[in-house]
């Protein structure tokens, strides 16, 4: 009796170790966007992580500032730091930028949520001027 007692102990103490690993997840996704004086984008994308979840979001940037034009980002990609899992990943991110841009352009951008951080990068279109402060922010897609 206490041999199975200290096993189910040893179990239950194994599983907050479980539990932390961490993974590394990538966010594929579009974007387009603009405005002048206030940005405004959205897109959307998939996340997947090295441990096997997925998770379909929406994205929706916005950001105030001296900032005029219309930007469209095509296959882009980002890079999370690591986290325990990917429903983790969902919420709001600071950012801030200054850009200048006209027709085929990178973008290369991080942007952090406490200890999380977003390398994003993209190749895109458009016309762009101007410095912005604001969110970029991640949902669950519906």
């Amino acid at each position: 009796m206490r041999s199975i007692l200290v096993t189910a102990a040893l179990l239950l103490a194994a599983i907050p170790a479980a539990q932390a690993a961490e993974t590394h997840c990538t966010l594929h996704y579009n974007m387009a966007g603009g405005g002048a004086f206030y940005k405004h984008s959205t897109g959307s994308g998939q996340i997947t992580c090295d441990n096997g979840q997925h998770l379909a979001v929406t994205i929706e940037s916005k950001g105030g500032g001296l900032t005029f034009g219309h930007s469209e980002i095509k296959d882009g990609v980002g890079k999370f730091s690591p986290v325990s899992d990917v429903h983790d990943l969902i919420g709001g991110y600071a950012t801030a930028e200054a850009n200048a841009g006209s027709g085929e352009a990178s973008k290369a951008q991080v942007v952090t949520k406490g200890g999380i951080s977003l390398a994003l990068t993209g190749k895109g279109s458009g016309h762009t001027l101007g410095v912005s402060f604001g969110s970029f922010i991640i949902s669950a897609a519906k």
